[in-house]
């Protein structure tokens, strides 16, 4: 499964306010809110058999494009989110 594949497969599961990825049977995802044209990212999960895989990494990849297309903002409640956003500047035009 390639980085750009994993993107493409995150969906915004709305009624559970999270974004989640199928992945080799297992579902990893992402808990937000939303408020004031932000979205906030208050919790990543990857189930364990999956991690060390860039799961989570694809996930929030493609939670962020997701965000991005619907033209708001994001605010990291989690380091993981945190931690990407520092480390992807492409995607510094979302924190603003």
């Amino acid at each position: 499964m390639s980085g750009t594949t994993i993107a493409a497969s995150v969906r915004d599961n709305k009624a559970q306010s999270r974004f989640e990825l199928d992945a080799y049977g297992e579902i990893a995802f992402a808990n937000y809110r939303r408020a004031n044209g932000h979205v906030v990212i208050t919790h990543t999960e990857t189930p364990p058999p999956l991690r060390g895989r860039g799961i989570a990494t694809g996930l929030i990849r493609g939670a962020l494009d997701l965000i991005r297309a619907d033209g708001l903002k994001v605010t990291a409640g989690c380091g993981f989110v945190a931690d990407y956003l520092d480390a992807h500047p492409e995607y510094a035009d979302l924190t603003r």
